[in-house]
């Protein structure tokens, strides 16, 4: 992905976080990513494109991250990442019909995410099953990291007994 792109993502995530999604236009896109508007028009051409790709991104980043731990310790650094999330965590705050609906992802969306999960984290799809599921749950109410991390470790072990 191109500096560009990244610069612009990495501002819609700062608009986002600030704003929320609904509130977020692409001038503040713009502005949070310190470009002119024309070139976010350059790349995306609605605020639900920027917000997909940035969904995209972020889905990536955090396969990346899980692929290369074990199974407990990528539990606990996803359930970080998704607990503290600054956009996610704005969404719930003000939006949480809006996190909601996202979150109410169709079968196909919810496939195509239990399926990476699956790779990242080795695991079959009843495993990629009840990890995704606990991750929506962390979305929805983080808790405390230490208690997401004990949770981990138990989920880890149910999923790779032995």
């Amino acid at each position: 992905m191109g500096r560009t792109r990244l610069g612009l993502l990495a501002g819609a995530a700062r608009a986002f976080a600030e704003h929320g999604l609904r509130r977020s236009t692409m001038q503040s896109i713009a502005a949070a990513a310190s470009v002119a508007k024309a070139t976010l028009y350059n790349h995306f051409r609605t605020k639900d494109e920027v917000a997909t790709a940035l969904l995209a991104a972020e889905l990536d980043r955090l396969t990346a991250l899980a692929t290369e731990l074990p199974v407990a310790e990528a539990l606990a650094a996803l359930s970080d990442e998704l607990g503290g999330h600054p956009v996610l965590r704005r969404l719930a705050e003000t939006e949480p019909e809006l996190l909601t609906a996202l979150l109410g992802m169709g079968a196909e969306r919810w496939a195509e995410l239990t399926g990476r999960l699956a790779g990242a984290l080795h695991l079959d799809a009843d495993g990629a099953e009840l990890a995704g599921r606990w991750l929506l749950g962390v979305v929805l109410q983080p808790g405390r990291s230490t208690t997401r991390h004990r949770h981990a470790a138990r989920l880890a072990g149910v999923l790779t007994p032995g």
